[in-house]
């Protein structure tokens, strides 16, 4: 049975850190405990995508300290804030730093369990997103300049023949280049490039 992602625990509380690690373990997630915000920053590197569970009160780096840190190395992690009891302006500045949500203590297991879902999912999508307009900007690179002027021509809504006599060659060319457009970008049909070009930042939507 495949588990259901990575969870990384931050809590310089040793029975909190057995607790996270024996509930989430039993949900079948993969659990690694920390017990500083700079033990974790100096694994990070090598870690798999996973969702962070920090809390924000600890001695040296705070949880604060670690969203500003993890925002500023552009680190694209979900991270889930544990906090006490009456500190939830506290928790506001935490998603206004990028966590994704935030959880009082003391907490109900299955609460914390769906959070963690959550974050993992949309973090998973967004990460999936991000990776498929990067393959879109890598085909519009792999285009010749010719082919990108006919590209630009065709998602300007020119027709085979005005593309040809702006650029004084046959409509004949104009069709070799457009299927090679096509047949690059990976475009089943004119909208579908045109779709692509939004994408890739070709054209503003």
């Amino acid at each position: 049975m495949p588990r259901r992602g990575n969870v990384y625990v931050i809590d310089d509380d040793q029975a909190m850190r057995d607790s996270l690690d024996f509930l989430l373990g039993s949900a079948d997630f993969d659990v690694r405990l920390f017990e500083s915000a700079l033990d974790f920053l100096n694994e990070v590197p090598s870690l798999p995508f996973g969702c962070i569970v920090s809390d924000v009160r600890m001695p040296g780096m705070n949880g604060m300290d670690l969203l500003k840190q993890l925002k500023n190395d552009r680190t694209r992690l979900p991270v889930v804030i544990m906090t006490g009891h009456g500190d939830v302006p506290l928790a506001v500045e935490a998603m206004k730093l990028g966590a994704i949500d935030f959880i009082e203590k003391p907490f109900e297991d299955d609460r914390l369990i769906g959070m963690i879902e959550t974050s993992l999912k949309q973090a998973g999508d967004e990460a999936r997103s991000e990776a498929v307009s990067q393959d879109i900007v890598a085909r519009i690179q792999s285009l010749s300049p010719r082919e990108r002027q006919v590209m630009d021509g065709l998602i300007a809504g020119m027709s085979n023949k005005v593309i040809a006599r702006e650029f004084d060659i046959s409509p004949r060319t104009i069709e070799v280049y457009r299927a090679n457009v096509m047949t690059k970008m990976q475009a089943g049909s004119l909208s579908e490039l045109v779709r692509m070009a939004m994408r890739g930042g070709v054209i503003r939507d």
